[in-house]
């Protein structure tokens, strides 16, 4: 609902005649008929209505009674702000060790925020704190590659997670495109030690003169 207040510009507190005074003053400030460009002409169009809706509530004082009512009740988390605050919360219960309700609150901000890599991320986390969960914590971590696909700590944990289950070939996959990434990071370069992938040394400078000039 439209704040009639700030559209009228006046304070909650505000006389009926400062609403009056301040409806005519938009009024003539505002009117469409004082505009010739379409566009500007249908801004103030809209405006003037809910200049009108809002002047009409605010002027009467059992309608103005009811629009304070109904503004003073609490308001709805939005989607973004619930899939946050579960977040949150399942970064505390994961660094606590209670993987259960870390997966419970991950998978609320997932259903929430399905585009949010992180979510997809941390709850493939606390997933693969439980064997039974394995395949289900590689899919999260997979769907947040798909959606920041330029983050090789991704990668990394995707190719931790596959080389656990014995899935070698698909694990040097991920921690070759983590190395292709960030091949100087040293995360990466751990994690591809661990599972036995050297990176690939780059040509030297010029090119094939470089390398026999680099020879005794």
């Amino acid at each position: 609902m439209a704040n009639y207040y700030e559209i009228l510009g006046v304070p909650r507190k505000a006389t009926s005649a400062e609403v009056r005074a301040a409806y005519v003053r938009l009024a003539r400030e505002r009117h469409p008929d004082r505009f010739t460009d379409p566009a500007e002409k249908a801004r103030a169009h809209e405006f003037f209505k809910e200049l009108t809706t809002a002047f009409n509530t605010l002027s009467n004082d059992r309608r103005r009674q009811d629009y304070d009512q109904e503004q003073s009740k609490p308001k709805a988390a939005a989607p973004q702000e619930i899939a946050r605050q579960a977040f949150e919360t399942g970064a505390q219960k994961l660094k606590a060790r209670d993987f259960h309700e870390a997966v419970q609150q991950f998978r609320v901000a997932v259903r929430l925020v399905p585009e949010d890599a992180r979510y997809h991320a941390a709850l493939g986390s606390a997933l693969s704190h439980n064997p039974h969960w394995i395949r289900e914590a590689i899919e999260s971590v997979e769907k947040a590659i798909q959606l920041a696909p330029a983050e090789p700590a991704l990668h990394i944990e995707l190719a931790r997670l596959l080389d656990g289950q014995g899935l070698k070939l698909r694990a040097r996959k991920a921690v070759e495109a983590a190395l292709r990434l960030a091949p100087q990071d040293p995360r990466v370069i751990v994690a591809a030690a661990e599972l036995g992938v050297v990176a690939e040394e780059p040509p030297p400078p010029g090119g094939l003169r470089g390398l026999l000039r680099r020879k005794p």
